[in-house]
């Protein structure tokens, strides 16, 4: 600027405020403008058309009506032929394994590092896929919490990620780690390992959980479908055990997460004071109410159900113990979401992802709206509803001015065709575009 003649301290002031337009005009040009066809906010029951959603940073700072049109320094990304959706929000996945053929055999055979290995993997087809927030309800060698720890360092890419870290089982129950192991092998584990029996070894396990760096508890209120054992139904904890649990994570401030199939379970782990019921497969009518009494969720995996049901068509695939059980249990998980929702059970969206393959967590929103759930409803199961659940709704599960920019987009319009949100064309986690048409 050419100051000459000018008076020092008017030449002085006229530099301030060049360069403070500068740095104002430098500000505005890093946004990027979003041009959405539709959007789903997560909390609205109608979607808006035709919006322009403005990204600075890690933040949504505007949303406008129409599309704006871009200075030169601004990113636009065009989705007008699509819809724009919230971070989608997984609430039981296991980042850590993937069921396979070879799965019994690999428990003997994997060391932690390649478990540490496969999770990069699951955990970026899972953000790919549409998930930036899960709930990882289950690990081995607390890989689950190392993968948290590095995507938040942003070392890898991934979902944001609640982890639970070893679930907790009772000796030979579902996630005892020794379930079918020779005894010269060593099968005596106690709370460090996640296996607990009785109200003193519950709470130890709670607070070894918490030394490990755990987000939640998880327990294993009943047998389980993939475990080697003879029983998915029976129950596997006391109720006083799991109030135990209960009581002792309140004072740490943990949820509970309870994996439970079998009705007397089920039933145990409500009134014991859990959080969310898993998979709730014989959930009968008293279940039902008492979990509409107490407030429990309902977090229904429907995907896992049909995944073990369409594998046991293959008489070679499970174990000989397994396989009655995926028969039985994979046709009824959808039967009881069906009624649990129409009664006005409170539902989250979960998958059991590692169990089917990470990356293919959408086809649950086809199973739920096959079983009865507006789409609508189901997209809002897996952003607004767990980011309350969560208490992360201040930032996340929306979209909002002033929320974090989770933003995710599918071709078309998934309350017509809710396949659509199998084919997510767009990422963005915390402002950073992953994935993009």
């Amino acid at each position: 600027m050419n100051t000459k003649g000018v008076h020092p301290a008017r030449a002085i002031a006229l530099s301030v405020g060049i360069a403070a337009l500068t740095w104002c005009s430098a500000s505005v040009s890093a946004a990027t403008l979003i041009h959405a066809g539709r959007v789903i906010d997560g909390v609205s029951d109608r979607p808006l058309l035709e919006r322009t959603v403005v990204v600075e940073g890690q933040t949504i700072t505007s949303i406008e009506a129409g599309y704006r049109t871009a200075s030169a320094a601004d990113q636009v990304i065009d989705l007008r032929s699509a819809t724009l959706m919230p971070g989608l929000m997984d609430m039981h996945v296991h980042l850590t394994s993937e069921y396979s053929r070879t799965a019994e055999l690999d428990r003997f055979k994997k060391e932690a590092t390649d478990v540490a290995l496969d999770s990069v993997r699951h955990a970026e087809r899972t953000l790919l896929a549409g998930f930036t927030t899960v709930r990882d309800l289950g690990d081995s060698f607390r890989a689950g919490i190392a993968l948290r720890n590095a995507i938040n360092a942003g070392k890898i890419k991934g979902p944001r990620i609640f982890a639970a870290g070893k679930s907790i089982a009772t000796t030979g129950g579902h996630a005892d780690p020794t379930n079918g192991w020779a005894s010269f092998l060593g099968t005596a584990r106690g709370p460090e390992d996640g296996v607990a029996n009785g109200v003193e070894q519950a709470a130890q396990a709670v607070r070894q959980r918490y030394k490990d760096g755990s987000d939640v508890i998880k327990i294993t209120a009943t047998g389980g479908v993939l475990s080697v054992a003879k029983s998915g139904h029976n129950p596997q904890f006391t109720e006083e055990e799991i109030r135990a649990i209960v009581a002792t994570a309140r004072d740490y401030g943990f949820t509970v997460a309870a994996h439970a199939h079998g009705t007397e379970g089920i039933k145990r782990a409500i009134r014991g004071g859990v959080d969310t019921i898993e998979h709730g497969t014989f959930m009968d009518d008293e279940g039902i109410q008492l979990m509409k009494k107490h407030g429990t969720f309902y977090v229904p995996t429907i995907i896992a159900g049909r995944w073990v049901y369409e594998q046991a068509q293959d008489p070679n695939f499970f174990p000989t113990l397994v396989r009655p059980k995926a028969l039985e249990v994979g046709p009824q998980i959808q039967a009881t979401f069906a009624k649990a929702y129409k009664a006005g059970v409170k539902i989250l969206f979960g998958t059991d992802s590692g169990v089917s393959a990470h990356g293919q967590n959408a086809r649950e929103f086809q199973l739920m709206v096959e079983s009865g759930m507006p789409a609508m409803e189901a997209i809002k199961a897996a952003t607004s509803a767990p980011a309350k659940f969560l208490g992360i709704d201040d930032r996340l599960g929306a979209i909002a001015v002033g929320k974090v920019a989770d933003l995710v987009a599918v071709p078309g319009d998934p309350l017509t065709d809710i396949t659509a949100m199998q084919r997510v064309s767009f990422v963005m986690k915390d402002g950073v575009t992953y994935k993009s048409p």
